[in-house]
């Protein structure tokens, strides 16, 4: 059956049935070989990559797969990365965490020996931690570096391995690729010191906790309306992940008393066996959290993924329906709120920035000059928003980061998007607008009046296996070579290419350049003010195309109806561009 595989799956399968690899791995691609060509390929076609957040994939066995060898030889490679850029220090320090994946804690572990047998001193978190605690373990041990083991809010067929530089943020260029390329030139397991060093791996947990959930307390802007308001009911559920002891603890820390956690869900399972998808983006992943939120009148409800760095939130609209918010709208309240009460206690000076994303909706920036404060847009990913903060830290103050893919940071200690924080800063803000008679859903009416109903909607179009990603190619070289000249009757009059780093104004007939590192991102922006943004995913095979509509909201009264004809601009926008 394997005479339809290509040769080199063949040899690179054939290698795994030599050598040192476990006999249950070499039964493995044994029956793969015989019974299976399809997931033979996609097992064996390549290496797995580290992309825009480190490596991702599929638990088994092969060369493109999650198991101990690639995370091994992952590791090695990034042992020796480190070890050319830290020559004078010794011993090299990191910081090892994991969320509740299956096999997440096996992969930590493999890690941590893998570092301790290169003489690295190793922090490992004792259980699973969230994501944004391990970037602020990273700064506070003065790491060199450190590994968290996750696929965020990926299926339960995925897991995952984020690098880290020394400064708590995810590896950019040149980092990410000069350890791709140490990795590449371990050509074998043979490579890996893989027999661990005890006396060098540390365990860590509950003193880091503290100081984490100090840094966070410290973030607080109204502590006078949580007091009033210490008994708003509020729902979380973290999602079978790591959120479940840290964010109910800062919310109590800042004086939240009536939190009511969905029970079935704070049980730490890789199967998510009660979601679909432990993803907070999809509406399907808060229905528990809704129902009890129903069942309780809750005022808030707040859902964190599985490495807890993106939560997702419904409130109550103006008829006493729970609705869920996007990440855009999300961010819309947080910014605001945070900026407003910056504003009013004194805080900003001229030389504050925030930061957002290129797809990140358009609101952000104009509060930035509403409240005057400095506007940086990074690429997506918040890596780039890391390096952000990173390059401006010496001469600016930073306040707040966020993506529309429902991930936020407030405060420079971290440097990953961090739910843990923006649960409290969330609650907070619903405790403000509380104070004040008001509700969650009554700020984001207020902050569409005043500065435009901006709706955002986002595609994701998943093309599996390498026939797939040679489809993603071909359809973004198919959107450079003849790009639309209308799209939903409306024409494109600007063209951002991020792989080129131009934008074309077709009005003006001019050419600028972008200042930004190269990204695989075309964006179409019409004459009717939307935005199209087209991406290929760098962690999952997908192409993402992102949908920008606004018009003025002048009555509290008209948002549904505003809303309705947004939506179906999106949706014809999506028609016209045959992507149903």
């Amino acid at each position: 059956m394997s005479s339809s595989v290509d040769k080199e799956v063949i040899d690179r399968a054939n290698s795994w049935l030599t050598g040192s690899y476990d006999e249950d791995t070499k039964a493995a691609v044994k029956l793969m070989i015989q019974e299976n060509p399809v997931e033979l390929t996609d097992s064996f076609y390549r290496d797995l990559e580290f992309g825009t957040g480190g490596l991702r994939g599929i638990m088994g066995v092969g060369t493109n797969r999650m198991n101990k060898y690639t995370v091994g030889m992952a590791t090695q490679g990034l042992a020796n990365y480190l070890k050319m850029m830290f020559p004078e220090v010794n011993p090299i320090k990191m910081a090892i965490s994991h969320d509740s994946r299956n096999n997440s804690k096996y992969f930590a572990r493999i890690v941590a020996e893998v570092l301790s047998a290169n003489g690295f001193k190793v922090f490992l978190f004792e259980d699973l931690r969230p994501t944004p605690e391990l970037s602020f373990a990273i700064r506070q041990l003065n790491c060199q570096s450190g590994v968290m083991l996750t696929a965020s809010h990926n299926p339960k067929e995925y897991n995952g391995y984020k690098a880290y530089w020394n400064d708590g943020a995810q590896m950019i260029a040149p980092h990410d690729n000069n350890v791709i390329l140490e990795v590449q030139k371990i050509k074998n397991i043979e490579d890996v010191k893989w027999h661990g060093v005890r006396e060098n791996i540390t365990l860590i947990g509950a003193e880091i906790d503290k100081i984490y959930l100090d840094r966070i307390a410290s973030l607080s802007l109204s502590p006078e309306s949580i007091r009033h308001q210490n008994n708003l009911k509020i729902v979380y559920t973290p999602l079978h992940g790591c959120g479940r002891q840290l964010v109910p603890e800062i919310l109590t820390r800042i004086g939240f008393n009536n939190i009511n956690i969905v029970k079935e869900q704070a049980i730490a399972d890789g199967n998510f066996p009660t979601v679909h998808s432990p993803n907070p983006e999809e509406h399907s992943a808060l229905d528990m959290g809704i129902q009890l939120a129903e069942k309780i009148q809750a005022d808030l409800v707040m859902a964190t993924d599985p490495d807890a760095d993106r939560v997702g939130i419904a409130i109550r609209n103006h008829k006493n329906e729970m609705i869920l918010l996007n990440g855009n709208q999300t961010a819309s309240i947080l910014f605001y709120y945070i900026l407003n009460r910056w504003k009013e206690l004194g805080k900003i000076t001229g030389n504050e920035f925030i930061v957002s994303t290129i797809v990140t909706t358009r609101l952000l920036s104009i509060m930035a000059t509403f409240f005057q404060v400095q506007y940086y847009e990074c690429l997506t990913g918040f890596k780039y928003i890391a390096d952000v903060i990173r390059k401006h830290e010496n001469e600016k103050k930073y306040i707040l980061g966020g993506e529309e893919s429902y991930g936020y940071l407030i405060g420079d200690f971290v440097r990953d998007k961090d739910a843990v924080s923006a649960c409290a800063l969330i609650a907070e803000t619903a405790a403000w607008v509380a104070d004040r008679n008001q509700s969650l859903f009554d700020l984001l009416i207020q902050i569409y009046r005043e500065f435009g109903f901006y709706k955002e909607s986002l595609l994701s179009v998943t093309k599996k296996g390498k026939s797939g990603a040679e489809e993603i190619q071909q359809m973004m070289v198919s959107f450079r070579e003849k790009p639309p000249v209308e799209i939903n009757h409306s024409r494109v009059i600007v063209i951002k290419d991020y792989l080129l780093l131009k934008v074309h104004d077709k009005v003006k007939g001019t050419e600028t350049l972008i200042d930004l590192p190269k990204s695989n991102v075309l964006q179409f922006l019409l004459e009717d003010g939307s935005i199209i943004s087209v991406r290929p995913s760098g962690t999952e095979p997908k192409i993402k195309f992102y949908f920008s509509v606004n018009e003025k909201l002048r009555d509290p009264g008209a948002f549904e109806q505003t809303e309705k004809r947004l939506d179906a601009k999106i949706e014809s926008i999506i028609a016209s561009m045959k992507l149903r």
